[in-house]
C-alpha cells in the first residue's frame, strides 16, 4: 500500500512538472508581428498659427454730454439703427449757482457800461453835429458804444446758455445729445433721471450712448512673439466664433503692432484683420473668436502620415512593402508638413503600401 501511494505521488508530481514546463515553453514563444500598412493619400495641407481675440466694430464712438445735468428723455434703445445727427437724449440743465451768479453779475455790469457809453455817445453826437469835435473823435465814441452793446448781448447770451443750454445767437442747443455717425446703438448705459457730467480736464464725462458701424467689423487679437515673425500684412485668416458653431469667416490681416506687451509672462503682439459682416447672419460686437492665420497651404496633394517617415543623415525614408510583411526602405522627398501629414514630392506614388511606424 505504501508503494502504491509513493508511486501515485511521483506520477502526480511528474505530471505537474510537465504541465509547468509546457506552459513556460508556450509562453516563451512570441507571436509573429503583423505590421499595418497604409497607402499615400490626397489631402489639403495647411500650416497655420492661431491668434485669440474678439470681433469688434472698426468705428465705435462714445457719446458724452456737452453740459452737466439730468437725463430728461431718451430717444433710442440698444440695437436701434441711427443716422448721423439723430437725437439720442435730452438733458435737463441744473444751473450751477456760482456760475449763474457770476453770469448775472456780468450782465448787470455790461448793462451799466452800455448805458454809460450811450450817454457819452449821444453827447458827443450833438457836439459833432455842431462841428465842435472832429469826426475821428466822434467815431471813437460810436465804436465804444457799439462795443458796449455787444458786451451786453454776450453777457445775456451766457446767462441763457447756463440756464437753458441754448444760445439765442447760434440757435444750437447743448441739451440734445446727437449721433455723430451712422450706425447701431450698442449700449445706452443711462436712464431717465440719471445725472450726467460733461467731459472736462478732470473728468472724462458720463457716457450717454455707444454707437458703432456694424457693417465694418475687425478681428482684434494677439499673437505670441514666437509666431509674429512668420506673419505679414495681407495674409488670409479664417475666423471661428465660439457662439456661432459650424461657420468660418474669411478675413485679411491688415495690422501687426510694432510693439509687444507682456501678458502673463509672455510677449504678445496685437493684430487686426478686416472681417465682412455676412448677409445671412448678424455678428454681434464683442464675441470671442479665434483666427487661424494661414502661413502656407497645398491643396489636394499626395501625402503620407508624418509618423511613417524615417530620418537618417539628412535623408527621409519610408518602408515600402515589397511582398507580404516584407519591407524595403525607399528614399523620398517631402514638401509642406502640418505636423500630422507631410507632402510627398518624389520617391513613391499612391499605389504602394507603406509600413505604419509605431
Amino acid at each position: 500500500m505504501k508503494k502504491v501511494l509513493v508511486t501515485l505521488f511521483l506520477v502526480i508530481l511528474l505530471g505537474m512538472l510537465g504541465y509547468v514546463g509546457y506552459y513556460l515553453f508556450e509562453k516563451s514563444q512570441k507571436a509573429p508581428v503583423i505590421y499595418e500598412t497604409s497607402a499615400p493619400f490626397k489631402t489639403d495641407i495647411v500650416v497655420k498659427t492661431v491668434a485669440n481675440g474678439a470681433v469688434e466694430p472698426r468705428k465705435e464712438v462714445t457719446l458724452k454730454p456737452q453740459i452737466s445735468g439730468i437725463i430728461d428723455e431718451l430717444f433710442v434703445v440698444a440695437g436701434q439703427k441711427v443716422k448721423k445727427g439723430q437725437k439720442i437724449a435730452r438733458i435737463k440743465i441744473i444751473p450751477d449757482d456760482v456760475n449763474l451768479g457770476n453770469a448775472e453779475s456780468s450782465v448787470n455790469k455790461a448793462k451799466l457800461a452800455m448805458e454809460q457809453a450811450q450817454i457819452e455817445f449821444e453827447r458827443r453826437k450833438k457836439l459833432y453835429e455842431a462841428k465842435a469835435i472832429s469826426e475821428v473823435e466822434y467815431r471813437q465814441f460810436l465804436f465804444d458804444y457799439e462795443q458796449s452793446k455787444e458786451d451786453y448781448a454776450n453777457a445775456l447770451n451766457t446767462v441763457q446758455l447756463i440756464k437753458e443750454g441754448i444760445s439765442s445767437r447760434s440757435k444750437q442747443t447743448t441739451t440734445i445729445v446727437l449721433a455723430t455717425i451712422d450706425g447701431m446703438v450698442l449700449d445706452v448705459p443711462v436712464k431717465v433721471g440719471t445725472q450726467v457730467i460733461q467731459s472736462n480736464t478732470f473728468n472724462e464725462g458720463t457716457t450717454v450712448a455707444i454707437i458703432a458701424d456694424m457693417n465694418d467689423l475687425i478681428f482684434k487679437g494677439s499673437i505670441d512673439e514666437s509666431e509674429v515673425g512668420k506673419i505679414k500684412v495681407g495674409m488670409p485668416l479664417r475666423i471661428t466664433i465660439g457662439a456661432i458653431e459650424g461657420r468660418t469667416f474669411e478675413a485679411k490681416l491688415e495690422y501687426i503692432s510694432p510693439k509687444g506687451v507682456t501678458d502673463q509672462g509672455t510677449i504678445k503682439f496685437e493684430i487686426k484683420a478686416a472681417l465682412t459682416q455676412p448677409e445671412d447672419l448678424f455678428i454681434r460686437a464683442g464675441l470671442s473668436a479665434n483666427a487661424d492665420i494661414i502661413l502656407d497651404q497645398r491643396d489636394s496633394v499626395l501625402a503620407v502620415k508624418e509618423r511613417d517617415l524615417l530620418f537618417a543623415n539628412d535623408s527621409v525614408f519610408v518602408e515600402v512593402e515589397t511582398t507580404p510583411q516584407v519591407f524595403e526602405k525607399k528614399p523620398v522627398k517631402t514638401g509642406l508638413s502640418d505636423g500630422i501629414n507631410a507632402e510627398l514630392l518624389e520617391g513613391v506614388d499612391g499605389t504602394v503600401a507603406i509600413k505604419t511606424q509605431q
